[in-house]
């Protein structure tokens, strides 16, 4: 058995490194990142399996839901190569084991590489090769170039094989429940991840009015009264400053959401969400699910109850 066991070489693993740069050269609404990943996987399962049959199963393994940040992507992939060279090589990996790490440690990491990559360390670069562009140097936007790349390419080589050698541990240890273990707090990393950005991601609106009161005079800002040219306006702005977006009127009005908002800040933003989760958890359809939600934002904005 030991004379037929087969292994990733280092020129293998380089060819999945390339392509998984390409990781959403083929992005769709329903399986987000599938298509480039199984692009990815592809010299690795040549390698792995030479019947053809195995080869076509690894690939239709492979083209089920992905989707996170196109770098911190490169860990996932590789605990991925170590999982299905321990498949070849007569382990114990299911396609539900396989595609559990995949989803499991993805959410995670898409949270944590958004803010270093997009909001750190991009911006860094960006406002140092700005500076010597204007400045006249043409190695503003030359540095900008080689050091995000070498930034990029470096870290999603060494966190590849980072992940494919703790990946290796993984699969030699099943029966001890690492794998177990690592799935859940994953997934737990990345739901607690998804819930707190609820909030920033989902927006939605109910303006259906509640109530309306009139305010008493000096609580409101008395428009017809304001003196004339720049001395109305500073009155007007000071006036603002000291009541509020609610001394824009005589009548106070009170919305549906403002009522939502004072008993649970995000509620229907969570709502929302879970009512997509339980759909999606029944086999809806993503694309059916972005199409109701257009139709309900339209048919609400219409009807001026959103």
């Amino acid at each position: 058995m030991a004379e037929n066991k087969v292994q990733l070489s280092k020129k293998d693993r380089q060819a999945v490194a390339w392509r998984h740069q390409f990781l959403q050269g083929s992005w769709n609404y329903e399986r987000m990142q599938n298509g480039g990943w199984c692009y990815s996987m592809i010299p690795a399962i040549k390698a792995l399996y030479k019947d053809k049959d195995d080869q076509v199963a690894a690939l239709k393994r492979h083209l089920e839901f992905y989707n996170t940040h196109p770098y911190v992507s490169s860990p996932v992939i590789g605990v991925t190569l170590a999982l299905e060279e321990g498949r070849a090589n007569g382990e114990p990996v299911d396609d539900a084991t396989i595609q559990g790490v995949k989803i499991g440690m993805m959410g995670p990491l898409a949270g944590v590489g958004d803010p270093v990559f997009w909001f750190t360390v991009r911006p860094i670069l960006g406002a140092l090769g700005a500076s010597l562009a204007l400045g006249g140097s043409i190695m503003g936007p030359i540095l900008f170039f080689v050091v995000w790349n070498a930034i990029r390419l470096a870290f999603m080589w060494y966190t590849q094989e980072f992940g494919y050698k703790a990946g290796a541990s993984i699969a030699n240890d099943l029966s001890g429940g690492m794998l177990g273990k690592l799935t859940e707090g994953s997934s737990i990393l990345g739901m607690f991840i998804i819930g707190s950005l609820v909030q920033r991601w989902v927006s939605i609106s109910f303006t259906p009015i509640v109530s309306k009161i009139p305010q008493q005079p000096g609580a409101y800002i008395d428009w017809a009264n304001l003196p004339a040219g720049a001395e109305g306006i500073k009155t007007a702005l000071t006036q603002y400053s000291a009541l509020g977006a609610n001394g824009l009127d005589a009548t106070k009005i009170t919305t549906l959401q403002q009522n939502l908002d004072q008993l649970i800040p995000g509620l229907a933003a969570v709502c929302l969400t879970l009512l997509c989760c339980k759909l999606l958890k029944k086999n809806v359809s993503p694309i059916v699910i972005i199409i109701a939600l257009f139709a309900v934002g339209i048919i609400g904005r219409v009807l001026n109850f959103m």
